[in-house]
């Protein structure tokens, strides 16, 4: 069988590209090609109008109009926020970052004559608060205002819903929650505030409930002395403004002049490199008084025990140096202590001896006598016969104590203190009852009665004097012997101070000076000095009133003091009660100099309504007077003079 090769299949060669047909031209078949077939063309819908696609140019117009006009709002408020309101948006940014506040200045010190302190401030701090800090976003806290109000309400004294309601202020981040607080309370918020915070940040909290509270360096005012002067003195209310006294009259050179300080903070702490500006405070003035603080003790304790013996309302005494009107003692009993004004009594705030208004008695009855002998119609040894009553207008005068006819001299009826009698002789200062009335009216005025004493003390009265063209028919007669008009404590010392001065006025003062921060000492004006009656009648008086004391006669022998020559005066008169308008009780008082020859110091003493043992101004105001002055003779290193009394008659032969 041979071999015979496979069939050979026909292998199809490459395919050509089919050129495509130019454009337009029509394949035309080759030979012996099929027709190519026809596709059926689709058929045609029924509706005679052909269907075509939306135009999206309209929509696309909207569109570009809303986008045009959302970026227009956004230019016009970048305008806005960049450039006609960026003043505003960065004052606002300023103010969240920025702190400003006043920086208190440190208010003067008060001393007495020798530099001894009355009144001084002493570090302190005011608490604060940053009220963003106490948000509920802040502490993480609902009621976190509340919460550290009531934590901080027992510690600074103030009302818990007062702290809620600050802390609460919005718009701020600086509110003052207490004023002048002591280094000890603010150490006690400090701990407190540690412990909460430390617990916070275990709990995984940033923040207490009294992160926000701050402080800032402040004084407080302290009297080292408790009560003593404090009518003088006065407080320091809650402002840091003088509330009375000398604080309150003295208030612009005290407090100085508040500085300013702004910085940036943040969580409620100043930021060191952020810088800051500062308006430093300048320091008040501190004010030297007249008073010495020993004599004020000695004043003030010897009124308060008498005050407390008696049973009685009130008493005040005054200490004055006779030779310059330096008020060297204002002492006022009840009194309350600057320092804790809660416990005081509001009655006895202020200074009673300027501030009551009472009629003075028999004390004044030294200015009856001194017009008497300067209009030369008596002199001390005049004969005055006193009845036991004496009838003028409508009412039966008579004296202290029933008494037969006394044959007195003008220095007895003093001595005596004889309402009889002095109205027997100030009924010769004129040729008609009218006339004496001008006359002594005039005297009056000139002794400072019915004006303020010129101290310029707040709430000080001037008393009450009428015209003498309006005084009633029985203050035609009860004037002179010291009922019918008002006085304070300050305008009856003066009077003796006047007579003790040679009958020359001057106006009481009770501060010396004031030095500034830059130790300046700036002395007071000098006092307004007035003749009032002659050196000749002032010394006559003088002597007069030597015997109301070293006289057995006299009714001020508890007055008297070994080795000094004593002039004085008692009062004993009727009271007004202040509750009713009627009268009720008695003004007790004593009034006088020493040494009577060469005066010095004047003391004044009165209390008011005494309702246990004696309530004559000769019983319990007398060793009052004598207390006092022994001990400012003493202080002040006033010798003896040595000379004997002049020792007129009291009385006559008729």
């Amino acid at each position: 069988m041979t071999d015979r090769e496979p069939p050979r299949r026909r292998v199809p060669g490459p395919t050509r590209p089919v050129r495509s047909a130019r454009p337009g031209a029509q394949r035309r078949p080759g030979p012996g090609a099929r027709p190519a077939a026809r596709r059926p063309r689709p058929a045609r819908p029924k509706s005679s109008t052909p269907l075509r696609l939306g135009s999206p140019r309209p929509r696309l117009r909207m569109v570009s109009l809303g986008l045009t006009l959302v970026l227009m709002v956004f230019v016009v408020r970048l305008l806005q926020v960049q450039g006609v309101d960026a003043s505003a948006y960065a004052a606002k940014a300023q103010l969240n970052r920025y702190v400003s506040h006043t920086i208190a200045a440190e208010r003067g010190g008060i001393t007495d004559r020798s530099g001894v302190s009355l009144a001084s401030s002493v570090d302190a701090y005011d608490i604060t608060a940053d009220p963003t800090l106490f948000t509920r976003k802040a502490t993480e806290v609902k009621d976190a205002p509340e919460q550290a109000a009531a934590l901080l309400s027992p510690i600074i004294g103030v009302d818990a819903a007062e702290l809620t309601k600050k802390l609460k202020t919005k718009n701020t981040r600086y509110v003052r929650l207490a004023a002048r607080q002591t280094p000890q309370v603010w150490k006690q918020i400090k701990d407190l505030r540690s412990t909460l915070n430390e617990k916070a940040n275990a709990e995984g909290r940033e923040a207490s409930v009294l992160s926000g509270v701050l402080s800032d360096p402040s004084s407080k005012r302290v009297y080292p002395n408790g009560d003593l002067a404090a009518g003088i003195l006065g407080w320091v209310n809650a402002d840091g403004k003088g509330g009375g006294g000398v604080e309150q009259q003295l208030d612009k050179e005290l407090s100085g002049k508040d500085g300013k300080i702004r910085y940036a903070q943040s969580g409620g702490r100043q930021v060191p490199t952020a810088g800051s500006t500062e308006q430093p405070a300048v320091s008040g003035s501190n004010v030297e008084l007249t008073i010495d603080r020993d004599i004020q003790w000695a004043a003030q304790n010897a009124i308060s025990e008498q005050v407390k013996k008696s049973g009685a309302d009130r008493g005040y005494v005054i200490v004055q140096d006779t030779r310059t009107g330096e008020v060297l003692a204002m002492a006022n009993a009840p009194g309350f202590d600057p320092n804790d004004l809660s416990q005081a009594n509001a009655a006895a705030l202020g200074n009673a001896a300027l501030q009551d208004a009472y009629e003075p008695g028999s004390t004044a009855k030294v200015m009856s006598m001194a017009a008497v002998l300067e209009e030369n119609v008596a002199t001390p040894s005049t004969h005055v016969t006193v009845p036991n009553r004496l009838h003028r207008g409508d009412r039966l005068f008579q004296d202290d104590i029933d008494h037969p006819t006394w044959h007195l001299t003008l220095n007895g009826v003093l001595a005596k203190s004889s309402n009889i009698g002095t109205i027997l002789a100030t009924g010769q200062l004129g040729a008609t009852q009218p006339e004496a009335n001008r006359s002594l009216y005039s005297y009056l005025r000139k002794f400072g009665i019915g004006e303020q004493s010129g101290l310029g003390f707040p709430g000080e009265t001037s008393g009450i004097l009428a015209a003498p063209d309006k005084w009633s028919t029985s203050q035609q007669y009860t004037i002179p012997f010291g009922q019918g008009f008002s006085i304070n404590a300050m305008q009856a010392a003066s009077v003796y101070s006047t007579i003790a001065n040679g009958g020359v006025r001057i106006e009481p003062t009770l501060v010396r000076g004031t030095k500034g921060p830059d130790g300046r000492f700036t002395p007071a004006a000098k006092p307004k000095q007035t003749r009032v009656v002659s050196e000749k009648t002032a010394k006559t008086v003088a002597r007069m009133l030597e015997s109301v004391v070293d006289d057995e006669e006299g009714t001020g022998t508890k007055a008297r003091i070994p080795g000094y020559r004593v002039a004085g005066k008692t009062g004993t008169a009727n009271r007004v009660d202040p509750a009713t308008g009627r009268y009720k009780g008695y003004t007790s008082s004593f009034a006088g100099f020493a040494p009577a020859d060469k005066p010095r110091v004047t003391v004044y003493c009165a209390i008011q309504n005494a309702t246990k043992g004696s309530y004559f101004g000769g019983q319990i105001c007398g060793p009052i007077y004598k207390q006092v002055m022994e001990f400012a003779l003493k202080t002040l290193q006033v010798p003896p003079t040595g000379a004997e009394p002049a020792r007129l008659p009291v009385a006559f032969q008729p």
